[in-house]
C-alpha cells in the first residue's frame, strides 16, 4: 500500500512572531520584522540591521532555566519551536506512537555560532584555556538541537542534522519525508534553526558582499526589486511534524496538508554563485512537481521563492521558474516572505515551508513587500506589496544555498 505523508504540527520562533498564528498573520499583513540591532554594539560594523527574535521567553514554552543556561540560542529556539509543533500535533505525550518510530531531523546550517564566538574570545584572553566552558562542545555542535529535541520527546528513531547552508531545513524536511515515505518512521520532528545575527556573523557575511548595506530596516530586504543590494540576516527556528497519513487519521490528528514531493540537486558550479543557466535548480523544481503529480491544466501553483534580494539569486531563480514551467510561468503565484522575516539561514526553508502549507490551505498568498520598483529581469507575478487570494492547489517551497545546493518541497491540501 502506498504511504502518504501528512503535516500534523507546526511551530516557529522568528522576528515576526514566536508562534504560528502571529507569524502567519504578520505575513499576510505585510509586517516587516527587520529592525536596527540594539542587543550589542554595532557602531564599528558596516551592517547595523537584522531580523532579531523579539520578546522571546523560553520559559513560557516550558523550557527549564538550566537548559537555557547551558545551550546556545540556536538550540533554545529549536526547542521552543519543537514544543509548539509537538503540542500542536498531539504527539507530545508519546503514548500514541512507538518511540522507535518517531525520529528527529532538526538541523542547523552553522550550529552554536554565539558559543564559538564567545569561547574563542576567552582563548585569546587566556591561552591556557582554563576558562573555556565544559559545555562548549555539547552546546556548539550543530547536531545538538536535534539531539536535545529527541531527548525531550523520547524520539528514538532516525535522528540527524543536515547542514547545507541556506537549504538546510528544506533538505531536512525532504529527507524526513522520505524517511516516512519509505517506511523507516511513522512520524518525524523536522525543520531548522540558526542564530547568526551576532557581530562575527554580520561582519563575515558583509565582507563577502552578501548583505545589504541599506540603513532603513523597513526597506532593506528587497527581493526582486531593482534596488536590491543583498539579503538581511535573521534568526529563529521553524519545526514541522510529519506523519504517515494512515497513522495520523487513525488517531484523529489535525492535518494541515500533505507533503507530496521533494527535489534535491547541486549546481556543482561555484561555492557562492548560482549556475547561470539554472539547470540544477530547474531539475530540483521538476522533481518535486513530478512527484506531486503537477498538472498544468488543473493546478493553480504557489511558489515561496528563495528570493534573498541578492543581485544574482533573484534573476537566476526567475530564470529557473521560467524554464521549469515554460508558458505556465506567467500563471504562477510567487512571493518571497524573506522580505518580511529576513534570511533565517538554516531555519529559513522550514519557515517558508510553513508559509507554503498555510497558503495552500487558505488560498491566501502572502506578499513580497517593498516591491515598489520591480527588476525588469524579474518579471513574474511576485505578489507585490499586498496579499492576494487564489484557489491554490499545489504549493512549492524553493531553497538555494552556498555550495550550489538546491531543494524544493511540494505540498497539497
Amino acid at each position: 500500500m502506498e504511504r502518504k505523508v501528512a503535516v500534523t504540527g507546526l511551530g516557529i520562533i522568528s522576528c515576526i512572531g514566536n508562534d504560528v498564528k502571529t507569524f502567519w498573520g504578520n505575513l499576510l499583513d505585510g509586517v516587516c520584522g527587520i529592525d536596527r540591532i540594539t542587543e550589542f554594539p554595532v557602531d564599528g560594523l558596516s551592517v547595523k540591521i537584522g531580523g532579531k527574535v523579539k520578546n522571546f521567553d523560553p520559559e513560557a514554552y516550558g523550557i527549564e532555566k538550566s537548559f537555557i543556561r547551558k545551550q546556545d540560542p540556536f538550540t533554545v529556539y529549536a526547542m521552543a519551536a519543537a514544543i509548539q509543533a509537538m503540542q500542536n500535533s498531539g504527539l507530545e505525550s508519546g503514548v500514541n506512537i512507538d518511540r522507535f518510530r518517531l525520529g528527529c531531523n532538526v538541523s542547523s546550517g552553522i550550529g552554536g555560532f554565539e558559543t564559538i564566538f564567545r569561547e574563542v574570545g576567552k582563548m585569546f584572553e587566556t591561552p591556557s584555556g582554563e576558562w573555556i566552558s565544559p559545555t562548549f562542545v555539547p552546546s556548539m555542535i550543530a547536531n545538538m538541537a536535534a539531539a536535545q529535541i529527541a531527548i525531550r520527546f523520547k524520539a528514538s528513531g532516525p535522528c540527524m542534522n543536515i547542514s547545507t547552508a541556506c537549504a538546510t531545513s528544506t533538505h531536512s524536511i525532504g529527507e524526513a519525508y522520505r524517511t516516512i515515505l519509505h517506511g523507516y518512521a511513522d512520524a518525524m520532528i523536522t525543520g531548522g534553526t540558526d542564530h547568526c545575527t551576532i557581530p562575527i556573523g554580520l561582519a563575515s557575511f558583509a565582507n563577502c558582499r552578501a548583505l545589504t548595506r541599506e540603513e532603513n530596516p523597513k526597506h532593506a530586504s528587497l527581493p526582486f526589486n531593482a534596488d536590491r543590494g543583498g539579503f538581511v540576516l535573521a534568526d529563529g527556528a521553524a519545526v514541522l511534524v510529519l506523519e504517515e497519513y494512515g497513522h495520523a487519521r487513525l488517531r484523529g490528528a489535525r492535518i494541515y496538508g500533505e507533503i507530496c514531493g521533494y527535489g534535491s540537486t547541486c549546481d556543482a558550479y561555484h561555492a557562492t554563485s548560482p549556475e547561470p543557466e539554472a539547470s540544477a535548480q530547474v531539475k530540483a523544481i521538476g522533481l518535486a512537481c513530478e512527484q506531486a503529480g503537477y498538472d498544468p491544466a488543473e493546478d493553480c501553483v504557489y511558489v515561496n521563492a528563495h528570493g534573498t534580494g541578492t543581485r544574482l539569486n533573484d534573476v537566476i531563480e526567475t530564470l529557473a521558474f521560467k524554464k521549469a514551467f515554460g508558458a505556465e510561468a506567467d500563471r504562477l503565484h510567487i512571493s518571497s516572505t524573506k522580505s518580511m522575516h529576513g534570511h533565517m539561514m538554516g531555519a529559513t526553508g522550514a519557515a517558508e515551508a510553513i508559509a507554503t502549507i498555510l497558503t495552500v490551505g487558505s488560498g491566501e498568498i502572502p506578499p513580497t513587500i517593498n516591491l515598489d520598483r520591480p527588476d525588469p529581469e524579474c518579471d513574474l507575478n511576485y505578489t507585490p506589496n499586498t496579499k492576494q487570494k487564489a484557489g491554490i492547489t499545489l504549493g512549492l517551497s524553493n531553497s538555494l544555498a552556498f555550495g550550489g545546493h538546491n531543494a524544493c518541497l511540494a505540498f497539497r491540501k
